[in-house]
């Protein structure tokens, strides 16, 4: 059987959509990179007994999502704008976030996903790069022609997933982690210093932990699939060990 890939979703509690309903939702193009990296996307919505939803899979995908809402947002004036994630939601990634660690599951992070690592390990963040690093590049960019540069740290192991030096990816943020927190380190970071990968640092682990601030599901290249594969591949691993 091919690996199961746990996929979060994002929580629409405000009325957004329609009036009287609140909904699950999420990006087609994530399910679509994992069936074809070889895997079998399993859609998680919000709901209790994460750890229990957990023992159905055998890797977790955390995608793209809502802000982190800074301590002081009105420090950063009336023109930012934040788009909070949902309490509930936020709960629920956490916990199943926990889960997957308890387990020794391969995760993936992405944007959102990559900041909730950092956030769980006690990471630091930049709320909203105009205000917090004013010198930084723009990093909200036009789809589907929108790129900047990245530089991969070398030895690390998305160096061995991308391959080492520069690598063109999209950036659809105005967050980024600043520091990564506890038992994780910077893989690579934009030409301004606005870091872009994050990956566990316990040497002789072996296992994939990594969160990336592009969208790979939205990336051709190697920037894109080669990192569901290497999730799905670092799943069916993990499977054959238990």
């Amino acid at each position: 059987m091919r690996p199961v890939i746990g996929i979060t979703q994002c929580l629409d509690d405000r009325e957004r959509w329609r009036a009287g309903r609140i909904y699950g939702y999420l990006d087609g193009a994530y399910a679509a990179a994992v069936e074809a990296a070889g895997g079998i996307p399993l859609v998680l919505p919000v709901q209790s007994g994460a750890a229990q939803v957990v023992e159905l899979i055998d890797g977790l995908l955390l995608p793209g999502g809502d802000d982190f809402v800074p301590p002081n947002p009105e420090a950063y004036g009336p023109d930012v704008r934040f788009d909070p994630v949902p309490e509930r939601q936020l709960a629920f990634d956490t916990a199943v976030l926990s889960a997957a660690d308890a387990r020794g599951l391969p995760v993936l992070g992405v944007c959102y996903g990559m900041q909730l690592l950092a956030l769980r390990r006690g990471g630091s963040f930049q709320y909203h790069l105009p205000t917090d690093a004013p010198a930084s590049q723009p990093h909200q960019l036009p789809e589907p022609e929108g790129r900047h540069a990245i530089e991969v740290t070398p030895g690390t192991k998305i160096a061995e997933i991308l391959g080492p030096g520069t690598h063109a990816v999209n950036s659809l943020h105005h967050q980024a982690v600043l520091d990564p927190g506890q038992g994780l380190q910077i893989a690579a970071v934009a030409p301004d210093g606005v870091v872009e990968a994050i990956e566990g640092a316990e040497a002789g682990s072996g296992r994939l932990e990594l969160g990336v601030q592009w969208h790979p599901e939205k990336q051709e290249g190697p920037a894109g699939g080669r990192l569901f594969e290497a999730l799905v591949g670092a799943c069916a691993a993990t499977r054959r060990t238990r």
